[in-house]
């Protein structure tokens, strides 16, 4: 008779570190945001470090077969790649396509280790069924959500699917929100004007009080933006460097606390305002229309808008326009998402002249879209120019009539603006690009100076470069690593 080798009982599993990394993964995850929005970057970390964890907890220390280790790995593969095409589209692209192992994997692991917890004493059978319902589960929940979009902190705008997004409940409105205004506002859509000009709202504008002794008006489009009471000509100011200069403000806010004046819903979009006057000009998304509007700064009613047939969106930042409208001389300059720059008349929106930026520069919409405000160069001896940044590429066109000046060097992505410094006593636009800063002449765009400070061919700097108090120029590298302060001086050549 044979004698027959009993197996050793399998060891169960060790079921402790996947309990404890799923409560710090939880923790880290949600607990983050709470103690700090500035946190929440590290929770969203957290999500996707507790997965890895989690993952080789049960490969290599979890004492389960290995046909069980590598099952579990292949099904969970599975299972997020056969969901991502029934995903909302916001999620299944956001944050360049990683937003939905991002956000599927806090629930996949605690789904799994509840799994792992529950199914100890079942049949194989039964194991295995409810494995899968506890990796797919939390898969198919996130066909149900959309996001409309980051804050700067990498939290998400979650929603249903199936509820309207904002932009749709302000369609839903119509356009009396401009209909509500004095009389008929203007509508131009690339250069046609829908409303007899007999019909235009007469713009309500402060008077120049100097003028005003003398008992002349303040001229709208002729008067220079130093003599206007509120002026705020586009992107952080009259020098790009976000200060407010000859204003006090009571910072003791419990003391005096601002006081809303008014509050008005607009459209979707990254812009900012430009100020002059009664005035306050905006961009924004309204269905299919990218939006150049004006409203008052004392009642927030709307006055014109100019309108377009583009559409920029794309998941992190939603839809509409990236940059802010610049005003001079009794003009605005509008720098679209999609590359259309627009010279409109600043009292009632009529169109000037339009361009599309992309087509001349020969530059494709980036990524994000174009996201440059345009800058106007005043010079008595060129000329006005209006600069715009076609992604790494600096475009000049004359600010009267459109015309194309002069195209810079190619310095690859980016989505920073151009900005007017005066170095060493040289004016120069200088431009971040994906290599670093770039520097021309006004007069016909070719190079200055350049300056290396990113080895990353992709890197997308959107940041100013800005003047220190001794001359020096401080720069940042694109990568958020690093903010280099560097000296400029005229030298041969």
């Amino acid at each position: 008779m044979g004698v027959v080798e009993a197996k050793e009982p399998q060891k169960p599993l060790r079921l402790w570190p996947g309990v404890v990394i799923v409560l710090l993964q939880w923790v880290v995850r949600f607990g983050a945001g709470i103690l700090s929005p500035d946190f929440i970057a590290y929770g969203v970390l957290a999500g996707i470090v507790g997965g890895a964890a989690l993952i080789g907890w049960w490969l290599f220390f979890s004492r389960a077969g290995w046909y069980e280790r590598l099952g579990v790995l292949v099904l969970m593969i599975a299972a997020m790649a056969a969901t991502w095409p029934f995903l909302d589209v916001s999620i299944s692209t956001g944050a360049m396509g990683f937003l939905f192992p991002m956000l599927v994997m806090p629930g996949l692991c605690l789904a799994f280790v509840l799994w792992a917890l529950a199914s100890r004493r079942m049949s194989v059978g039964l194991q295995r069924a409810t494995l899968v319902a506890a990796i797919v589960l939390p898969c198919l929940g996130w066909t149900l959500i959309r996001t409309d979009g980051f804050t700067g902190s990498f939290d998400n705008h979650l929603a249903w699917r199936w509820t309207a997004t904002p932009e749709q409940r302000l369609l839903a409105q119509g356009d009396e929100f401009f209909d509500s205004a004095p009389g008929k506002p203007v509508d131009s859509v690339r250069g046609e004007m829908t409303t007899p000009a007999s019909a235009l709202v007469t713009p309500v504008i402060p008077e120049d009080p100097a003028a005003a002794s003398a008992g002349k008006p303040f001229d709208f489009a002729r008067d220079e933006p130093a003599t206007v009471e509120l002026d705020w000509p586009g992107f952080r100011g009259h020098d790009r460097d976000g200060v407010v200069r000859g204003v006090r403000i009571n910072t003791d806010w419990s003391a005096s606390p601002p006081i809303q004046l008014w509050r008005r819903p607009i459209g979707p979009g990254w812009s900012s305002v430009a100020v002059h006057g009664d005035f306050l000009y905006t961009q924004e998304q309204r269905g299919d229309d990218e939006v150049v509007a004006a409203y008052r700064v004392s009642t927030g009613m709307p006055v014109w808008k100019h309108r377009d047939a583009a559409r920029f969106w794309e998941s992190n930042g939603g839809a509409g326009p990236r940059a802010t409208p610049t005003f001079s001389g009794g003009r605005l300059y509008a720098f679209g998402a999609t590359g259309i720059l627009n010279a409109l008349d600043a009292a009632d929106g009529r169109v000037v002249w339009s361009r599309n930026v992309g087509a001349d520069s020969h530059t494709k919409v980036p990524e994000w879209g174009f996201a440059s405000s345009p800058l106007v160069f005043r010079d008595g001896v060129l000329g006005d120019l209006v600069i715009v940044a076609a992604a790494g590429k600096l475009v000049a066109y004359e600010a009267a009539t459109g015309v194309p000046r002069w195209f810079g060097p190619d310095g690859g992505a980016g989505y920073s603006s151009p900005q007017l410094l005066t170095i060493d006593g040289v004016p120069q636009i200088l431009l971040l690009d994906a290599r670093g800063a770039n520097s021309v002449a006004p007069a016909d765009g070719a190079r200055l100076w350049e300056l290396t400070v990113t080895s990353s061919a992709v890197s997308a700097p959107i940041i100013q470069p800005a003047l220190t108090q001794d001359g020096d120029v401080l720069v940042g590298d694109g990568q958020a690593s690093g903010t280099y302060s560097i000296a400029v001086s005229q030298g041969a050549g």
